[in-house]
């Protein structure tokens, strides 16, 4: 076969066109992402910007291909229709989670950095992929907030099936609460007022920024006013006096909080001179059985 012929070949010339199609959508894609990166003023937005340019670029290169191999315009609909009943049956999930994908990129369900449970897994959002999403896993065998070093890649398609939890939403703050039994005897009153003063000096800047965010929440949901500042509220019985300390605190520092309030609680305790006193069950034999 001489040169010219394998030129004037089908599969040369479609070969060469897609590879051309191929450095046209490249150059196309970079130039887009040059441009983006220069209007976007943060990490996230330019994020944002490059995957949904790789989208465009990947359905551009799809839909040139589709042109290529037929040579009428008017019949690549005939070729997406006969084409599409198989390909929707044999890849339902792998298009539903390409709809998740663009769900994701054009609603408010997570971002890149966002704290999220999805499918079951609790984990920070490092990448949202065109098919799937991965996060740093946090908890299973670990105790509390921090990462165990499991990356986990869940399909896309888990947004249409399953709710989606966001801890770092359009509220990136979360109640917490823990609890102290005190002695019955014990100075209660001196009690709240100390451990409302260490929630104060705690987490004090929490509630006031958080406050400006909840305000926001109530703006553009249907949402009560709920208290954002500290507060110990008190129940008790027979056994001992329970102190609930509940605050708002940042996503991140949920246990670091935690560990710095019950270090201070305990101190203040210990300060007290007995004025305050940790409670415990208590069992008392009133009278010993017969033999």
């Amino acid at each position: 076969m001489e040169f010219h012929e394998i030129l004037n070949h089908p599969i040369f010339t479609k070969t060469a066109s897609i590879f051309l199609l191929f450095l046209i959508v490249y150059a196309i894609v970079k130039v887009l992402q040059k441009a983006a990166f220069k209007i976007a003023k943060d990490n996230s937005s330019k994020y944002k910007f490059k995957k949904l340019i790789n989208l465009g670029g990947y359905i551009l290169f799809v839909f040139g291909i589709l042109y290529i191999f037929n040579t009428k315009l008017d019949g690549i609909g005939t070729a997406l229709g006969v084409a599409g009943a198989g390909i929707a049956f044999a890849l339902q999930e792998v298009i539903v989670s390409v709809a998740g994908y663009v769900t994701v990129f054009t609603s408010n369900f997570y971002k890149v950095g966002d704290r999220v449970k999805l499918g079951g897994i609790k984990g920070d959002v490092i990448d949202i992929g065109l098919l799937r999403t991965t996060l740093m896993e946090i908890g299973d065998w670990v105790n509390g907030d921090l990462y165990n070093g499991k990356m986990v890649r869940i399909a896309n398609s888990f947004v249409f099936k399953e709710p989606v939890y966001n801890y770092s939403g359009d509220f990136p703050f979360l109640w917490d609460e823990m609890t102290i039994p005190i002695k019955t005897e014990g100075d209660y009153k001196y009690a709240k007022e100390i451990f409302t003063q260490i929630l104060e000096d705690e987490v004090g800047d929490f509630s006031k920024t958080s406050q400006i965010a909840w305000d926001q929440m109530i703006g553009t949901y249907s949402i009560e006013n709920a208290r954002v500042a500290p507060m110990v509220s008190m129940t008790f019985d027979e056994n001992w006096i329970t102190l609930t300390l509940r605050y708002v605190v940042d996503y991140k520092s949920r246990r670091g909080t935690k560990s710095n309030l019950f270090d201070k609680i305990l101190s203040a305790i210990k300060a007290s001179e007995g004025r305050i006193e940790v409670a415990s069950a208590a069992f008392e034999i009133t009278k010993f059985p017969k033999n």
